[in-house]
């Protein structure tokens, strides 16, 4: 059967008359996931459906504001932008917007867990799909290890400000630094293993196993309270601005790159960008949603445009009541303004308020992250007799819950958090593009499925502007955190080749007999 260019072929199929040994094997590689088969997993799914549009907000609030906002900006505004960091938030949440829209069409298309992998096994084939999973599997995993980092930050410090008690170093920071002049890591004596960091996972972890509409429920009830502790902060600083602070706006370049002047705001916005990233983990409930079409894009572009709008006004206020100077050095930067200005009891309130924040953020990029790996595990591609058991009684993904949450505690216990955010924005940016490419893709070659929600402006314009912002920033990046992203392919290859793509179910009908057909395409020479 052919159509509109392309050849269709059953997936797993024998050689076809004529066909090569090498031309055979590429186009295993390029066997795409029906929208039949996915709808068939959809609907056979044995993940309890439990989320609303509300949830799924919240779910995407939770996730979006955290070290970002909470952490990364004072150490960006600080050594990068100055003021204007306000511009590469600006940046960054354009950026997004554009994921944020394609994601939102995708979902609606294809409400299955996997996010961006689904996506990329539907349009661009089996072994992309493989390559932005292992990504996103990075991505969670160094993400919810950096935002731990942050909330033991807090929990130090919250302490220190309302107790006035000082905990050591030795058990609640990373024993390993990144060394950013020699490009090499180091152990930091005295150091041995940050203890809260680790804790908070592995509580978390336990959650999310006990179950999902629990885990929603204590969402939204942090969020509520992070949300609070952001406005109450805007509110009672904005009147202590002081417009000397925002001199120079855009602090002169001083050599580098990085640092300020307009490449430096650029720079700023490919760290501030792990700021936003968390709305696409809820794309990865999809098979836990009550109404996935309609509520996925509700929640997705609905916790964008609400986090954008807070962000923003944290960023004009942070910079007006304290010198951007002061900023370089400090991970709990909206405390250091409220003790800056004189306001203790606000200073007491945010560290509550982002101990609350960063919870949910961890809670939502390790949901993200189990529903990842049980969807790769659902197609053959991972440890599929652990990866797909499902609790009897909690109806989830127990085991691959178990195995990704504790990995990501051991990560977040040893590693510290500038190296864990950049190698988090690299892999999102990443993920973004093939997103992007995946809507024109899809819009193309299956024209036809039905879609509740759609980019505005055709299948060009949005995904295009987004994959071209998503490269200018990938661009930008760290060196380090592109090669650490290269060095994961290639472990995240290999392991393909040997392993998942033998035991591919869409490829390997025979290895799993009653799987339902997929298909695989050819473009025609």
């Amino acid at each position: 059967m052919s159509e509109k260019g392309y050849v269709f072929y059953t997936s797993g199929a024998a050689r076809q008359p004529e066909e090569s040994t090498w031309k055979y094997h590429a186009r295993k590689l390029a066997t795409i996931k029906s929208i039949d088969k996915l709808t068939i997993d959809q609907k056979t799914s044995q993940l309890k459906r439990a989320l609303s549009a509300f949830d799924l907000t919240m779910l995407g609030i939770g996730g979006i504001i955290g070290a970002g906002i909470f952490v990364l900006t004072g150490q960006a505004a600080g050594t990068k932008a100055g003021p204007a960091i306000v511009i590469s938030y600006m940046i960054s949440g354009f950026a997004a917007s554009f994921a944020a829209l394609s994601y939102s069409e995708l979902a609606s298309m294809i409400p299955v867990a996997g996010s961006a992998y689904t996506y990329a096994y539907a349009a661009l084939g089996e072994l992309m799909a493989w390559i932005i999973g292992w990504d996103l599997i990075l991505e969670y995993l160094v993400g919810t290890a950096a935002v731990s980092v942050s909330w033991s930050e807090y929990f130090v410090r919250f302490f220190n400000d309302a107790f006035n008690v000082q905990l050591g170093k030795s058990w609640t920071s990373a024993p390993i630094l990144f060394n950013s002049t020699t490009e090499t890591f180091q152990r930091v004596p005295g150091t041995y293993f940050n203890v809260p960091a680790f804790v908070v996972v592995i509580l978390l972890t336990i959650l999310l196993i006990v179950g999902i509409k629990e885990s929603a429920t204590v969402n939204a009830i942090v969020v509520g309270i992070k949300i609070l502790v952001i406005v109450v902060f805007v509110i009672a600083a904005s009147t202590k601005i002081d417009p000397e602070n925002y001199k120079p706006f855009v602090p002169p370049n001083e050599g580098k790159f990085s640092q300020f002047g307009a490449t430096g705001i650029l720079s700023a916005a490919t760290v501030v960008f792990f700021a936003y990233i968390g709305f696409d983990s809820v794309s990865t409930t999809a098979q836990e949603a009550k109404n996935p079409q309609r509520d996925l894009p509700i929640g997705i572009v609905g916790s964008l445009i609400i986090c954008t709008v807070l962000y923003i006004a944290v960023c004009v206020v942070l910079t007006g009541t304290i010198s951007y100077k002061l900023l370089a050095d400090t991970a709990a930067p909206i405390s250091v303004a409220a003790d800056h200005i004189g306001m203790r009891w606000l200073g007491i309130f945010v560290d509550v308020g982002a101990l609350a924040g960063l919870i949910t953020t961890s809670l939502v990029t390790l949901l993200g992250q189990t529903r990842i790996f049980y969807a790769m595990a659902e197609d053959g591609l991972l440890i599929p007799k652990l990866g797909t058991k499902i609790h009897s009684k909690f109806k989830t993904p127990y085991i691959v819950t178990a195995i990704t949450g504790s990995i990501t505690a051991v990560a977040s216990a040893i590693l510290p958090i500038d190296v864990l955010a950049d190698l988090t924005s690299v892999g999102t940016l990443l993920a973004f593009v093939l997103v992007n490419l995946g809507v024109i893709i899809l819009r193309i070659h299956a024209p036809d499925i039905p879609r509740r929600f759609k980019v505005p402006g055709g299948p060009y314009i949005v995904p295009i502007i987004g994959t071209l912002l998503d490269i200018a920033l990938l661009a930008s990046a760290p060196k380090a955190s592109i090669e650490r992203l290269f060095a994961w392919m290639a472990v995240g290859l290999v392991i393909y080749f040997f392993y998942g793509r033998t035991h591919s179910k869409v490829n390997n009908p025979t290895v799993t007999p009653n799987t339902a057909i997929a298909e695989s395409v050819e473009i025609k020479s």
